[in-house]
């Protein structure tokens, strides 16, 4: 797996089971997979030959991020490994501008969008639909709310093209939540789809999801697993891919992002789910067959547990165990720091409103939020 991230970690535990042996291209070693995985390289995945010498004994690359520049994988590829998902399909999650071109082309519901030249273009785009405010974004290495802008006129459009990469303008989207839909996909067209999730974002950052999404219809589920599908096997997907979208005012599902690799709202598969999203991502790419997405319980919550001003979480694990013992732990072993997210916790059962409370509690907790 290249990168060694918190995802690199959670999918490295899901193979443990299943004598998966796992080798790990990590920036450094003290990276969140790096400190549990036994085969460890330290290196640049932005330098081909590195990634030439990390692949060299490996049956299969995949990654925790989409990152790798393309011509990368290619090379790989040219070289006789086999990278899952392909940098054909990886691609758009990379750049966003190839993904709307894409989905656009195979009918998938989007925002209105295209690519600007500069804020004047902007101003145009803004003319062309309901005006100020739009969203902007860097067509690649966004994440996290990072490299997204709300423009409210021409000159607050300046800062995204300073970047000196194309920029992508979007509509901004009435909506009344966001949702995502998670799926597998196996090499010979198997596919899997996890319960559609509500996501609550927090300055960009996931902060909450609860499985499956209270109050969704059964039709708006049904269409957003079916996009989601439908964006697996027209884009070739081979692994975990989740499809973040917007639920409109007006009863729509609009796609907003594509992740290809396991996903912050998946991370309630771990405890809520019959097979985690880890476990399939691997079975996935190593063409294994995808084990059963359905739930175990009415109700899941994940809270994402952030950095606060407390460093050391020991006395809170104590307090929330104690106070909780359904509650679930899942710490990266990451240094605290302010926002970092450091873990999640995930509670599940038949009370919405309980679950929700403990998980809440629990994070707050953890973070040092709340201290009672």
């Amino acid at each position: 797996m290249v990168g060694g991230g918190q995802l690199a970690r959670m999918t490295h535990e899901a193979g443990i089971p299943l004598g998966i042996r796992f080798k790990l291209l990590s920036d450094t070693p003290q990276d969140s997979a790096a400190q549990v995985v036994a085969d460890v390289v330290v290196g640049d995945y932005r330098d081909l030959e590195t990634l030439r010498d990390f692949a060299r004994g490996c049956d299969v690359i995949t990654f925790d991020h989409e990152h790798v520049p393309t011509e990368h994988l290619k090379a790989l590829e040219a070289d006789g490994v086999p990278v899952r998902p392909g940098p054909d399909a990886l691609v758009h999650a990379q750049d966003k501008g190839v993904m709307r071109e894409r989905l656009a082309a195979i009918g998938v519901p989007c925002p209105r969008n295209r690519i600007v030249a500069d804020p004047a273009d902007v101003a145009r785009f803004a003319a062309e639909g309901d005006g100020w405010p739009v969203v902007l974004k860097t067509v690649r290495g966004g994440y996290d709310g990072k490299g997204v802008w709300v423009v409210r006129d021409e000159a607050g459009a300046a800062e995204p093209f300073r970047a000196g990469v194309p920029v992508l303008a979007e509509e901004r989207v009435d909506f009344v939540r966001e949702l995502a839909a998670n799926v597998v996909r196996s090499p010979h067209g198997q596919a899997v789809a996890y319960p559609v999730v509500e996501s609550v974002q927090v300055d960009g950052v996931c902060n909450e999801v609860v499985a499956p999404a209270p109050g969704l219809s059964e039709e708006l589920s049904g269409e957003a697993q079916r996009i989601a599908l439908t964006v697996a096997e027209e884009l070739g997907v081979v692994g975990h891919l989740a499809v973040e979208l917007f639920e409109t005012r007006d009863g729509r599902v609009l796609v907003n992002e594509l992740a290809m690799r396991p996903h912050n709202s998946g991370h309630w598969t771990m405890d809520g789910a019959v097979t985690s999203q880890f476990a399939n991502h691997l079975r996935a790419v190593l063409d294994l067959p995808l084990g059963d997405p359905r739930p175990r319980s009415r109700w899941t919550v994940m809270a994402n547990v952030l950095g606060g001003d407390y460093p050391d979480m020991y006395p809170a694990y104590l307090h929330c165990m104690a106070r909780d013992p359904g509650l679930k732990i899942h710490m990266y072993g990451k240094d605290v720091k302010p926002g970092r997210k450091v873990g999640h916790v995930n509670t599940y059962g038949d009370d919405l409103d309980e679950v929700r409370e403990r998980a809440r509690h629990a994070a707050d907790y953890l973070r040092g939020t709340i201290t009672e």
